[in-house]
């Protein structure tokens, strides 16, 4: 990919979210963005390319949040991480929305698994080599955690590993 490409499909992102900011119930559909129909194949690969631009913030703060955890004797993992998705998702509200919209695509089966997992080992509420299906369940307890905390003060208050273990009743 030349840097002409990396820029084109930039622009094109671009306006698929604003198409998706200006119409919020309409689904992603390639022909109603032209931009997008001239670099994506199609809506597959649109939604990969969409979910590695969240991936790809939601990891570099993952990252920045648990060495910032690790160095501080009081620091949690699970407030970094659910910190680091709240801010992402803020930040960007119309990408979470055009991907929650689509969670079910088979395009993003994988890549949301991968979300999932990274979330809870990097949380520190599972590790790496236990089952798939066990890394999946935590971090699914985990995100929706995330999605009804109304903030982080709330999660720290009730304690977050408090609230996983009425979310999975195995923890």
């Amino acid at each position: 990919m030349t840097w002409n490409d990396f820029h084109q499909r930039q622009r094109a992102i671009r306006a698929v979210l604003d198409h998706a900011a200006r119409h919020p119930a309409a689904r992603l559909d390639l022909d109603a963005v032209p931009a997008a129909a001239a670099v994506f194949a199609d809506r597959d690969e649109l939604l990969r390319a969409l979910h590695h631009k969240w991936n790809r913030v939601l990891t570099g703060r993952i990252d920045v949040g648990v060495e910032d955890a690790d160095a501080d004797p009081r620091g949690d993992r699970v407030e970094a991480v659910g910190e680091a998705w709240r801010r992402t998702a803020t930040d960007d509200p119309v990408l979470r929305r055009v991907l929650d919209g689509h969670a079910d695509e088979p395009a993003l089966a994988g890549l949301r698994r991968q979300e999932l997992r990274m979330l809870a080992v990097s949380a520190g509420l599972a590790e790496p080599d236990e089952p798939a299906d066990e890394l999946d369940r935590v971090g699914q307890a985990f995100l929706r955690l995330l999605r009804t905390a109304p903030e982080a003060r709330t999660a720290r208050r009730r304690g977050p590993l408090a609230q996983l273990r009425k979310l999975i009743p195995s923890f």
